[in-house]
């Protein structure tokens, strides 16, 4: 492990190695990056709020959280963040993980990608959430401090990477546009996929086979 890596915090285990490993033979330069920086936002953020997380856990949630966009751990049907946190499970499994701590990073990784409910759940899961939501959307980055911001960004850099990301993003769930029904990345799906219509809820309930009672 390089010394910036220590430097910035990131854990020299063998799973948090083992997961990096992982993470370098199948994601992207774009989705690497962006892990590592989600993991250090995330890890920050849980410093300043003087949370008690484990950081080895948060790690593997972080370095998993976007594998369901890969081809190769991508179902036909799921949503893709069930995909990372399924992706994630297999991998603490075979590491003798304890099941609380293997659901904890599943949930995490299940739910990254959605708002209102990651903060009133278990730090890391909160975390994870805020360090996405951070690197993708910039939220918070007013209250980030901005050396540490500007030293992470330099070693795992955001070349290009809104641009990029929506691409890699949208590559991922491409194929099965209907498993983004009722979360943030229908609207991705609105956007670019020519001729998508996201199912309307009113249009559901109307439709139930389901009777009115007389």
């Amino acid at each position: 492990m390089s010394v910036s890596r220590r430097h910035l915090g990131i854990p020299d285990s063998v799973l948090a190695n083992e997961a990096t490993q992982i993470l370098r033979e199948h994601s992207t330069d774009l989705l690497i990056n962006h892990s590592i920086r989600v993991f250090l936002f995330a890890a920050e953020y849980g410093r300043q709020s003087s949370l008690r997380f484990d950081t080895e856990l948060l790690y593997v949630a972080a370095a998993f959280h976007d594998f369901g966009l890969l081809k190769k751990f991508s179902s036909p049907d799921e949503r893709f963040e069930v995909d990372g946190a399924n992706a994630a499970r297999q991998f603490l499994t075979t590491h003798h993980i304890p099941e609380d701590d293997v659901q904890l990073v599943w949930e995490a990784i299940a739910l990254h990608t959605t708002p209102g409910i990651t903060q009133y759940m278990r730090p890391e899961v909160a975390l994870l959430y805020s360090g996405v939501g951070l690197d993708v959307l910039g939220r918070g980055i007013d209250t980030f401090p901005e050396a540490l911001r500007n030293e992470i960004v330099a070693q795992y850099p955001r070349k290009q990477f809104k641009e990029r990301f929506i691409r890699e993003y949208f590559a991922g769930f491409a194929h099965k546009p209907g498993s983004t029904y009722g979360t943030v990345n229908s609207s991705v799906c609105d956007r670019l996929l020519p001729g998508y219509k996201a199912p309307n809820v009113c249009d559901l309930v109307a439709a139930s086979p389901f009777p009115d009672s007389e």
